[in-house]
């Protein structure tokens, strides 16, 4: 008998395996929300690969995963296992120079 991974550790897994994940509302080439849009484009100016959920598409990992993170929207920004923020947070953090140095800062498959 095969045992079902729970949600909340399908999420912990997710964001263990991916030192930057975005849980976004569609896909990056694809967003399906203007918020989940900017935080990809601010992402890919940073010119990082990111992993990223479609959150539409796993409805519930997008009923869990506010309960987990204690952050009630998506997009949701993961860096190195820490919640970093969603779309506000994120351009704010563009435009300082932040979201760079961050991203920067992180090993990624190339």
């Amino acid at each position: 008998m095969t045992q079902e991974i729970s949600t909340l550790d399908k999420i912990k897994q997710q964001i263990d395996e991916n030192n930057i994940i975005l849980y976004m509302k569609g896909s990056p080439k694809f967003p399906s929300c203007g918020f989940s849009a900017q935080a990809v484009q601010v992402l890919s100016a940073c010119g990082k690969a990111f992993a990223y959920v479609d959150i539409l598409q796993n409805p519930d990992i997008r009923s869990e995963l506010p309960k987990f993170a204690n952050w009630p929207t998506f997009p949701q920004l993961w860096v190195n296992g820490e919640l970093i923020g969603g779309c506000d947070i994120l351009v704010e953090m563009y435009q300082r120079g932040e979201l760079q140095s961050l991203l920067d800062s992180v090993d990624t498959p190339e």
